[in-house]
């Protein structure tokens, strides 16, 4: 068989990387929500969409125009003789 002969590459830090990682600290593993922190998340979400369908509910009736003659409000004048 044929055999490869190492020679030396410069930077052979960087042709080592994938094996020595040296002093670099590795991150604490990810904590995974439990059920009363996904319950918040729903909750807060729930009450954000249901704010926003609430002004959209009460924010399109005061936002159309009254010349519709059923929906304006007349008032009649007395005249007095």
């Amino acid at each position: 068989m044929l055999r490869r002969r190492r020679e030396p590459v410069p930077f052979a830090s960087i042709a080592e990387a994938d094996r020595f990682r040296g002093n670099v600290p590795v991150p604490p593993p990810v904590k995974r929500a439990g059920i009363g922190e996904l319950a918040g998340r729903v909750l807060v979400g729930v009450l954000i969409v249901a704010g926003l369908v609430g002004a959209v509910a009460f924010g399109i009736p005061a936002l159309q125009l009254a010349d519709d003659p059923g929906s304006a409000q007349h008032t009649e004048t007395v005249r007095t003789p």
